[in-house]
């Protein structure tokens, strides 16, 4: 019998460090007083602290009053939260909520669900290839790939206006082969934040609709782009007026603060309820051996608010909150170049929605930012609108104006 001396895996190599927590490691270790950090994917007060939505604290307290068990969920979790994530997203009076035709789980927050829809893509879907944005969410790659999907781009961001390529995405679709999955970001497009208009929205699902692709949305900022649920959902309620059944993945990360309790939601958009019902059961069985119950506490909070009328009135508020307060920095830092003599077109800084923002700058920019004024964001360029506050903007005005100009 041969026995196996020394490591099993010496042949494993040393993986490439994330590029977030590189951000983060980096803006630690700078002795700046002034340093910033604009890599962070979490939403911040203006004081630049983590914010516990007011909404989200009564709901602990009914919650805690309430003396609520630690039972395991069903396979598909807490069945208030997924019935209330599908109204959220497709709107109380959808055809797809009235008639019955949502096959709806709860998942381990946004990734979760998209991984829960990959996985029944690869298995079910119409093809095997799935289309993604360029850019896009630099975890869709390797979960769409993981999954069993083969991965490609269409044309998204154009470099030169930092905004949409309305064109280029019309031409690359317009190519994409009948039967292919294509993703969309439902509002709030990470990492751009460029989001088409409901016009350009309309032309898409038109020329979708014309290919015969399947759409797979991925929602993890309704309310939280706009400030308004109701006009965050348009894509997603539009693509249903028009006659498309998809997939959709949400989160009540960013919309509710709860990043940590990994509170998601999974839907199949289906022809009839026998069919979601068929559908149902193989989502059960690609969930059980992949994690077999979802956490219960963040869902339990989440279906907290949208069942209670008056908590789900102040949540509302709450998210308007943190959007406007989103807004009212993108709008002082785009001012605040200008303060600085900036000639440089920064209309795209308050064009852009959402948590991130598509600078424009270079990774020589970027480097020069680190280096001299003690400002850490991704290599392209892209900031975390969340980081920024009242106090710091004018000295991050300066520091994008010194190394632009």
């Amino acid at each position: 019998m041969q026995i196996r001396c020394g490591s099993w895996f010496s042949n494993v190599e040393m993986g490439p460090p994330d590029a977030i927590l590189g951000v983060s490691e980096a803006y630690k270790a700078c002795p700046n007083p002034n340093k910033i950090n604009l890599g962070v994917g979490a939403y911040r007060d203006d004081s630049g602290k983590p914010h516990v939505l007011p909404s989200i604290k009564e709901a602990e307290k009914i919650m805690f009053e309430s003396n609520f068990d630690h039972e395991y969920a069903p396979i598909t979790g807490v069945a208030s939260f997924t019935k209330e994530s599908a109204k959220l997203a497709f709107g109380d009076d959808s055809p797809v909520i009235t008639n019955g035709l949502n096959a709806s789980t709860q998942a381990i927050s946004g990734t979760g669900a998209l991984r829960i829809g990959a996985e029944f893509l690869a298995k079910f879907g119409p093809g095997k290839t799935v289309w993604l944005p360029t850019p896009s969410w630099g975890n869709h790659t390797p979960i769409m790939k993981f999954s069993g999907l083969n991965v490609k781009q269409y044309k998204y961001y154009d470099p030169k206006t930092c905004g949409f390529d309305f064109e280029g995405a019309l031409a690359d679709i317009a190519s994409i082969p009948s039967g292919d999955i294509i993703l969309l970001h439902a509002c709030a497009h990470n990492p751009t934040g460029v989001d088409p208009k409901p016009d350009q929205w309309e032309q898409l699902s038109s020329l979708i609709k014309e290919r015969g692709l399947y759409p797979f949305f991925d929602m993890a900022y309704q309310g939280f782009a706009s400030g308004d649920v109701d006009q965050d959902a348009f894509a997603v309620r539009k693509f249903i007026a028009d006659g498309h059944n998809m997939v959709l993945a949400q989160s009540f990360a960013k919309n509710m603060g709860l990043y940590g309790e990994r509170a998601g939601a999974f839907s199949v958009v289906c022809e009839n309820p026998d069919e979601a019902a068929r559908v149902m059961s193989q989502i059960k069985i690609i969930i059980r051996p992949m994690y077999s119950n979802p956490p219960v506490y963040g869902a339990r909070l989440a279906s907290t608010i949208l069942t209670n009328a008056d908590l789900r009135t102040k949540w509302l508020g709450d998210v308007k909150e943190m959007a406007d307060r989103i807004i009212s920095m993108r709008q002082l830092l785009k001012d605040g170049l200008e303060k600085e003599g900036s000639t440089r077109n920064w209309q795209h800084i308050i064009d852009q929605i959402g948590m991130f923002c598509f600078t424009g700058m270079t990774a020589d920019n970027v480097a020069q930012l680190g280096n001299d004024y003690g400002i850490f964001c991704t290599k392209d360029g892209r900031i975390s609108m969340a980081g920024i506050t009242s106090a710091n903007v004018q000295y991050l005005a300066q520091a994008m104006h010194g190394v632009t100009k």
